[in-house]
């Protein structure tokens, strides 16, 4: 019953989010949407920005979660990241997340598009770091530096999204995704060709 509480809440903050800037939402108004009580909220979240924060957090979990199913059928340390990458490119979170991970994007709001960001930076960084291990150890890619590698990949892909989000010159986006992986791949120094996926059209 708590659990269910505690989403009710982060659903209709979400709900919010659709229609209005983070800073015109108040506690009473997701107490409104939820209906539920204002104290009710305080019992799980001490802010609303704890609430906003925790609204993101589960919006990227969702999607690493949709990524780890579907990586199950990836063997190498590449095709991994591949299915990593494409995976929020792409935007193919089989849930209703889908769209609001394009609305954090497209949203003029400066702090949830920091707080995206970092939770983006934070959420996804430890798996490429794994991933990144994992192609040293197959001799597919060469790192001295895996985590502090994934952070700037991670950081990087996640400013270029914005981009992707945002404007319509979709050009420009993908020849910087181009050059993207040409410094992937000879930082990295994996095989010719490994980062194309990167801006390949579908």
């Amino acid at each position: 019953m708590k659990t269910n509480k505690r989403n009710l809440i982060l659903d209709s903050a979400e709900r919010l989010m659709f229609v209005m800037p983070d800073k015109d939402i108040t506690i009473n108004l997701i107490a409104k949407e939820a209906e539920i009580g204002k104290g009710s909220i305080y019992y799980y979240f001490r802010s609303k920005d704890e609430i906003i924060n925790a609204v993101i957090e589960r919006c990227y979990k969702k999607a690493i979660h949709e990524y780890f199913r579907a990586v199950n059928n990836y063997l190498t340390a590449v095709e991994k990241i591949k299915c990593l990458f494409q995976s929020m490119i792409k935007k193919e979170f089989h849930d209703n997340q889908q769209n609001f991970i394009i609305a954090l994007h497209l949203n003029e709001d400066i702090l949830l598009h920091n707080k995206m960001k970092q939770v983006a930076i934070d959420e996804v960084s430890p798996i490429l770091t794994e991933i990144l291990k994992q192609g040293v150890a197959e001799g597919s890619m060469l790192t001295d530096t895996p985590e502090e590698s994934a952070e700037i990949i991670v950081g990087v892909l996640t400013f270029l999204l914005d981009d992707f989000s945002s404007t319509i010159d979709t050009h420009r986006t993908y020849n910087k995704l181009k050059i993207l992986a040409n410094v992937l791949e000879t930082c990295l120094r994996t095989a010719e060709g490994s980062f194309n996926f990167l801006y390949e059209r579908v």
